[in-house]
């Protein structure tokens, strides 16, 4: 299998997702060793350097500490690109582990690498340019994805139907959304929702 090509860092949390990674990725993968993040400034400094100055993508578990992490880099880099690629909730052991996460979740490293690929192509990394529906938050809530007695029900139906974690927020949503889809696909997606 011919490796893909990215262009932008991918941030990771461990050493065991960066191998997965670099299994099927040819590019700059950074690890952040977890928390140890918080405590490194030199490895913030390169990070907020890294988007400004080429853009980010952000791949972490999808479970509460992965999404800590990632909130915390978007937080880190208030100037450039930030590519969110989110990893759906699949649950089992990583091989190397004698038990499941807390979780219960399996972390980048224990995902295949077809999933992987799925979520790149999701968050619009991978095939040239990419989409934009142009949705607001206003779209969402017209959609009856917020705002609504039944919104979070809605969100995670379509987060199912996504390949997305739960955890997902409805910012992240619109992230995705526009980053991946088109006005169309979204509208065709949120027409085929359970009511």
């Amino acid at each position: 299998m011919e490796k893909l090509k990215i262009d932008k860092p991918i941030i990771v949390e461990g050493r065991y997702d960066k191998n997965k990674l670099s299994s099927f990725i040819d590019g700059v993968i950074i690890v952040t060793d977890g928390f140890s993040v918080y405590g490194d400034d030199e490895l913030k400094d390169y990070i907020r350097k890294c988007a400004k100055e080429t853009g980010i993508i952000i791949l972490t578990d999808s479970d509460s500490a992965g999404f800590r992490i990632r909130g915390y880099i978007k937080g880190l880099c208030p100037e450039g690109e930030i590519i969110n690629v989110y990893t759906p909730d699949i649950f089992g052991k990583e091989k190397r582990k004698d038990a499941p996460s807390k979780e219960g979740k399996l972390g980048v490293e224990g995902i295949d690498i077809n999933t992987l690929r799925q979520a790149f192509e999701r968050a619009g990394v991978l095939g040239g340019s990419r989409k934009t529906a142009g949705l607001t938050k206003l779209d969402l809530y017209e959609a009856g994805l917020t705002g609504r007695p039944d919104s979070a029900a809605r969100r995670q139906a379509l987060y199912k139907k996504l390949s997305l974690p739960s955890r997902t927020t409805p910012n992240a949503l619109l992230d995705i959304l526009n980053a991946g889809y088109t006005r169309e696909e979204f509208e065709n997606m949120v027409n085929s929702l359970p009511d």
